[in-house]
């Protein structure tokens, strides 16, 4: 057992709200210290990480913190790749506050520039062969992790028949659903995305909200397992985000406002059935953005985004950062659906 096993494992143990009597939220501390670990972990036993070895990974969200945070305890030296669209200067100052390195490559289309990171991490690699790549996008550690959360939502809920959850490197959501769906066959899993995010086949551009989505498609995400994909706009998220805090107290992250919109859809369009959400950040890091009403007042068009169902639609287009929009994905690949122009339009579901 490493040192810090017992005062890090509260902070990937997620907080359980029963937001109606069938919808339950699973709301993280830190999410991203599950895989993290599961990762380290694995590379320490294996001999890929030396004591007082080098770290790389690319991020723009909590695994750089997760890395971070546990590379402080262990005695090892990190390096994090991220854009300067990503990461704010009280962010950049709490990663380095615990030791890291960071590298902010120039972000000059506002899409965050994965291309550019992950060129960034390969030339660290090419001149010190020796440090270890956590490779959040491709490792298999990543989904393998989320066999704890799949355990923890089912020893709480029994019978699970929706999971939901947002995608960025796939890990969580693909993870989670992929032990669940062992357990309950008939489970059905919502993606949740972003306009012009890449993962389901939107073409990459600038997106406003961050903490899901991608610019690049990491081999975690699983697209055979997603029965329906949402892509939830920055202005109905952060609409969400402040129902959230309102009526439940919970004080989450725009990732998470995501996530809450469409799973609380979900149970209300189907009622009875049993719903897991996955909520991975909190709020504290935004509350200078998304909670603040002088920053938010630089976005007047969020106040007009407060949806009560998506609009289902039958081709693959990005919207506005006000729509929000579903798409029957029905657990096909990706070159499935993207050749696929016979998709007929989904019957909409009312909410009730």
């Amino acid at each position: 057992m490493t040192v810090d096993a017992d005062y890090f494992r509260d902070l990937e143990t997620p907080r359980l709200y029963n937001l109606s009597k069938s919808v339950l939220a699973a709301s993280f501390p830190i999410m991203k210290l599950m895989p993290a670990r599961y990762i380290l972990d694995r590379a320490a036993r294996q001999r890929d990480l030396r004591p007082g070895g080098r770290i790389v990974e690319t991020t723009s969200g909590t695994f750089g913190m997760a890395v971070a945070l546990l590379a402080a305890a262990r005695d090892y030296r990190l390096t994090l790749v991220t854009a300067s669209s990503l990461i704010d200067a009280k962010y950049q100052h709490r990663l380095q506050l615990l030791g890291a390195k960071v590298i902010a490559v120039d972000d000059p289309r506002g899409d965050g520039n994965q291309t550019g990171r992950l060129e960034a991490i390969s030339g660290l690699v090419r001149e010190d062969p020796a440090v270890y790549w956590t490779r959040q996008y491709d490792s298999d550690g990543n989904w393998l992790a989320y066999a704890r959360l799949a355990e923890q939502l089912t020893k709480a809920m029994g019978q699970i028949d929706w999971l939901v959850g947002c995608i960025g490197t796939g890990g969580s959501l693909c993870g989670t659903g992929h032990f669940l769906r062992a357990i309950f066959p008939g489970l059905q899993i919502a993606a949740v995305d972003t306009h012009r995010s890449v993962l389901f086949g939107h073409p990459v551009g600038k997106r406003l909200l961050r903490g899901l989505g991608n610019s690049v498609l990491p081999a975690n995400v699983r697209h055979e397992l997603v029965d329906e994909i949402h892509w939830v706009g920055a202005y109905p998220a952060w609409q969400h985000c402040h129902h959230l805090l309102r009526r439940y107290g919970l004080f989450v992250g725009p990732t998470s406002g995501a996530a809450g919109l469409v799973g609380q859809w979900i149970g209300n369009a189907h009622p009875g059935a049993r719903v897991a959400i996955i909520m991975p950040d909190e709020g504290y890091r935004h509350i200078d953005t998304v909670f603040s009403e002088a920053w938010l007042d630089n976005h007047p068009e969020w106040t007009s985004a407060t949806l009560d169902a998506p609009t289902p639609i039958s081709e693959i287009t990005a919207g506005s950062e006000a729509d929000w929009t579903c798409f029957p994905w029905a657990r096909r690949s990706l070159e499935d659906v993207m050749r696929n122009d016979t998709v007929h339009r989904q019957t909409p579901r009312s909410s009730t």
